[in-house]
């Protein structure tokens, strides 16, 4: 008698089984990774904001004093004339606290999602006493909830 070859019943539902796990599993994967497909992008806006308010505030003058007690919310940042007027600064929860340009009240466009925080403080810096030597914490939330923090520092020499 020769033997039949193939499979059986048993054997074909076990694959079909494997192959379904495997496939869902695979689907899965794919829908987180698509999911996410937008984070990149919002990392490098975030990062994007947050060197441009970081690069903004360096270039002002150093202040008289370091005892930075400021808490703005950006409503007169075109006057801002030194490091320590950013300490408090706060965008976010409502217009127009959008990020903005420093010379305008308009929100930029598509940037209402964002919120940003500026926190300025004297801070002693390699031999550099704290009374000439400040520390610019930058955070950006994006509108996923992630947060990014960039830090600067600005001395009077």
């Amino acid at each position: 008698m020769k033997r039949e070859r193939g499979m059986t019943l048993i054997e074909l539902v076990i694959a079909i089984v494997v192959v379904g796990i495997a496939v869902a599993a695979l689907f899965s994967a794919m829908a987180v990774i698509n999911m996410r497909s937008a984070d990149p992008m919002l990392r490098q806006q975030s990062l994007a904001i947050a060197e441009g308010y970081l690069e903004e505030i360096t270039l002002q003058a150093f202040p008289s004093s370091t005892a930075c007690t400021g808490n703005n919310n950006g409503n007169n940042r075109s006057t801002f004339d030194n490091v320590c007027a950013y300490n408090g600064l706060t965008y976010g929860g409502g217009t127009p606290f959008a990020p903005r340009s420093p010379v305008s009240t308009t929100p930029l466009a598509g940037l209402a999602a964002y919120q940003v925080t500026v926190q300025v403080s004297a801070q002693a810096l390699n031999g550099i006493a704290s009374a000439d030597a400040l520390r610019i914490l930058v955070t950006v939330t994006d509108p996923s909830g992630q947060s990014l923090s960039l830090v600067g520092y600005r001395t009077r020499y």
